[in-house]
């Protein structure tokens, strides 16, 4: 829905009306891709690093093809992403790093007669490489979908039935010993923009035949672009997304995901071995994922929360007592058209969601409402899978379920804590996308909340309440502990939002560090969500 009519469709129910809240919504509609708004962030890696790490890279990758070819494994890297992103300077560093001699290079931009004549994946399975080889694909099996989908030569079904038959294949190559890294390279609007510019003003050699027809249609190929990775986000091959905007960064950032992958690839092959000393250029990579885990931990999408926003007492009475009166009204509307709602919050320790909670569920009728608190799980939840807790109170047509944290648990406590192995919290990144698109289809009205505050706020917090002794038991030593492992939550959430903040369950991330100006943020969110449910845009509306 357009900015500007959402932004009439709550004046008419005096939802809006105060620049505060004005400022809050323009921060909860600015344009961008949910999922790839943790690639916009603004990495980037000094010369003098890239100089250290580059070098070692390279080591890896040809210590990692020597032990590819004695494993019975080949490696498929996959280039694919926003034209104009670099791939192709990419391809080429990739065809320094590894001995070339077992590299093959296969671009797919354009059908010959030969692959037109016969069905599409034949190309791609003649472009597979023999055990211990490389195949670098520019392009892959991808790429005819997403071009007829952005292009609307087929529909959402249509794309939705390409991406399945490809996870079947990639499912199948995996199963038979094939690696498979995939590469996404993701460039904001306004910086593809700047580099079509330039390269209209230099030498045309090697630039992609798509970036021009790409960057005028580069909503929608984002829009197709999301549901793609979405779908094909699995556990045995999940894709990268890499920040390109500074090559250095992306660069490094490609031999990262690569090592990492290889390495996991090779490792039960090396299983059945005795084991060996790790040799000096092996034990780097861990010098090389410190230094990208480090740029990560310091410049996340959190990063790009204004936490100084706040409200004075006067502009929060006069908004949440409107905005709580509109939630009642809405929730009642919500009840007698049979639509239900889901609302998920996730935050820091401290963050607020207690009683950002108590603020919504004060407006509403407690007859129509539940808060699920979700702590670990029981002997009778870890008996099944980690989402059947969740299915069990999903909320019957016209009633509210609210989440106090949520299956999110798994990407980011079960991951940050090692409770969950990687390939286990890799793929329910997928799982959790699907959770939600179930819940969506049905007619959910899903809201996903994270809480964020500074690191500062939230000591200040805890000091707080060790000294009130109605909070004490708030806080406790396992809140400590979490705060020490900071930049590693920070991580994982950026991943999170990366893999999960999707065009049809984004993420709201609010700026927590003002109790008041969250409370408000959120309240806003809900009423405009539950507008928009039950008063829906017309689909060809613009």
């Amino acid at each position: 829905m357009a900015f500007h009519a959402v932004w009439l469709q709550l004046t008419q129910v005096n939802l809006i009306d105060t620049e505060p809240a004005r400022v809050i919504l323009i921060s909860l509609f600015m344009e961008g891709d949910p999922m790839f708004e943790a690639a916009e962030v603004g990495r980037s890696l000094a010369k003098e690093e890239f100089k250290q790490l580059e070098p070692e890279i390279h080591r890896l990758c040809l210590e990692l093809q020597q032990r590819l070819r004695v494993s019975g494994k080949a490696l498929v890297i996959i280039v694919s992403g926003v034209e104009g992103a670099g791939k192709g300077e990419v391809v080429d560093r990739l065809n320094r790093w590894f001995d070339t001699r077992d590299v093959q290079t296969h671009a797919f931009w354009d059908e010959t007669d030969d692959e037109r004549q016969r069905p599409r994946f034949w190309k791609f399975w003649r472009s597979l490489p023999m055990q211990g080889t490389v195949s670098v694909m520019f392009g892959s099996w991808y790429t005819k979908p997403l071009v007829d989908a952005a292009f609307d030569k087929i529909d959402e079904a249509e794309l939705d039935q390409e991406l399945k038959r490809i996870e079947e294949l990639e499912r199948t190559l995996t199963a038979d010993g094939n690696i498979i890294v995939k590469l996404w390279f993701h460039l904001s609007k306004s910086v593809q923009q700047e580099r079509l510019e330039h390269e209209a003003k230099v030498s045309k050699f090697k630039k992609s035949p798509l970036l021009e027809e790409f960057s005028k249609n580069y909503d929608r190929f984002a829009e197709v672009s999301e549901r793609a990775l979405r779908l094909t986000d699995t556990g045995f091959a999940p894709w990268h997304i890499i920040e390109a905007t500074d090559p250095r960064y992306r660069d490094i950032s490609v031999g990262d995901a690569i090592v990492a992958r290889m390495e996991a690839g090779l490792a039960e092959e090396s299983k059945s071995r005795p084991q060996e000393e790790p040799s000096a250029g092996f034990r780097d990579f861990q010098k090389i994922h410190d230094v990208l885990s480090a740029k990560s931990s310091q410049i996340t999408v959190l990063d790009t929360v204004d936490l100084t926003q706040s409200l004075t007492a006067v502009e929060y009475e006069n908004r949440n007592n409107k905005l709580q009166r509109g939630l009642h009204d809405l929730v009642w509307q919500m009840y007698n058209a049979k639509r239900n709602a889901v609302l998920v919050f996730e935050g820091w320790d401290a963050g607020g969601k207690g009683s950002a909670i108590r603020r919504l569920t004060a407006a509403m009728d407690a007859r129509l409402y539940r808060v699920i608190p979700i702590a670990a799980p029981t002997d009778e939840e870890k008996g099944h899978h980690y989402l059947w807790r969740f299915w069990r109170h999903i909320p019957r047509a016209g009633y509210v379920t609210i989440y106090d944290r949520s299956w999110y648990g798994r990407v980011l406590v079960e991951r940050v804590e090692g409770y969950a192995q990687p390939h286990e919290w890799m793929r329910s990144y997928q799982e959790i996308n699907d959770f939600e698109e179930q819940l969506v289809d049905h007619g959910v009205a899903l809201f996903k909340f994270w809480i964020h505050i500074s690191k500062d706020e939230q000591y200040r917090r805890f000091k707080e309440r060790e000294k009130d002794p109605r909070k004490q038991h708030k806080i406790t030593d396992e809140d400590w502990r979490n705060r020490e492992r900071w930049d590693n939550y920070k991580s994982a959430i950026n991943d999170m939002v990366a893999h999960t903040s999707t065009a049809h369950t984004p993420w709201t991330i609010v700026a927590g560090n003002d109790k008041k100006f969250a409370r408000i943020q959120i309240l806003e969110t809900v009423c405009n969500g539950l507008q928009r449910t039950l008063f829906p845009e017309p689909k060809n509306s613009k």
